[in-house]
């Protein structure tokens, strides 16, 4: 008698086996941790912007363990060049040719730490990587592999030796997020805990780079409705306003949104987005794609999402 085929998880139950790893490493930030995937899942590249020791870089290393990826750490400095990313061309006497030796950027997590230390030349240097998902060099064109993420960390602009990311190079990230500090009980966890670091050399991958690009592709099937098109529409509007924040939100910001929720809604094993899944991304999303007036962004965002109506 023939057995019956193992049955496969459902993508929201393997993708709440991988939260729940990394949450045994990054204690207390579960909505953190189910942005950050959201963001991969929907092949964007992820801004983490928090002050130093909360666990930015950790989260980025426990997300490459956990989903199997070729992890490289690059860090940000005012010294940094381009070159120093991207790669070189070395003159090989035997060939009498140059050769093209890539650099860290070549991986499929790229943590880029303390992105806002380099200098805007540098920074551009991602430009091209982040929205082709190539490098041209000598004027020859690279690929890169497949999947390939961002994650960049961020210190808050008032901290010593900082340069402010440019509008061009903010767009490139589909999310924003915070860690913040620990709860209590997470905190006291740590502190009786064993060293991090540690535990992130013993995590076992719960999904290789081939699931998750058999993943992916479903994000874009999860339905989305006229109404629902109407309300992403209409908050997109309500940012161009005159008065609201500095300009509005870009038809691509729109993209984004849409994309994140839908994300958001296969990690709560969904197939059609609902309004509350485009208002638990909203904030992570616009964020940082918008300038408001009156200096305090997540107050704005907050009255940005009680002014449109819920269809």
């Amino acid at each position: 008698m023939a057995l019956a085929p193992e049955k496969q998880p459902k993508p929201a139950h393997l993708l709440d086996t991988v939260i729940n790893r990394i949450g045994h490493i990054v204690l207390g930030k579960e909505h953190q941790v189910r942005l950050a995937l959201a963001c991969l899942l929907a092949r964007g590249h992820l801004l983490i912007e928090d002050l130093p020791g909360v666990g930015k870089t950790t989260l980025a290393h426990v997300l490459a363990k956990a989903l199997g990826l070729q992890f490289k750490r690059i860090q940000f400095t005012a010294d940094l060049l381009p070159a120093d990313i991207l790669g070189v061309s070395i003159y090989q006497a035997e060939g009498k040719n140059f050769v093209f030796h890539p650099g860290p950027l070549f991986a499929q997590l790229v943590l880029a730490d303390e992105i806002n230390r380099a200098t805007p030349k540098t920074q551009s240097a991602l430009l091209e990587a982040m929205e082709e998902r190539q490098v041209t060099a000598e004027g020859v064109t690279h690929k890169l592999p497949d999947p390939f993420f961002v994650i960049a960390t961020q210190n808050p602009h008032h901290l010593i030796g900082t340069f402010p990311l440019p509008e061009s190079q903010l767009d490139r990230f589909l999310m924003r997020i915070e860690m913040g500090y620990p709860d209590r009980v997470a905190e006291r966890a740590l502190l009786k805990g064993r060293d991090r670091r540690e535990l992130v050399e013993t995590l076992q991958p719960v999904i290789g780079p081939n699931k998750l690009a058999s993943l992916q592709p479903l994000v874009a099937r999860v339905h989305v409705a006229d109404p629902l098109l109407d309300y992403i529409q209409n908050l997109l509007d309500a940012t161009r306003r005159a008065g609201a924040f500095a300009e509005g939100l870009s038809p691509r910001a729109g993209l984004s949104l849409l994309a994140a929720a839908r994300s958001w809604a296969m990690l709560a094993g969904r197939d059609m987005v609902l309004p509350e899944d485009v208002q638990a991304v909203a904030s992570s999303v616009i964020g940082h794609r918008l300038r408001s007036p009156a200096g305090d962004r997540a107050v704005s965002i907050a009255r940005l999402l009680e002014s449109v109506p819920i269809p």
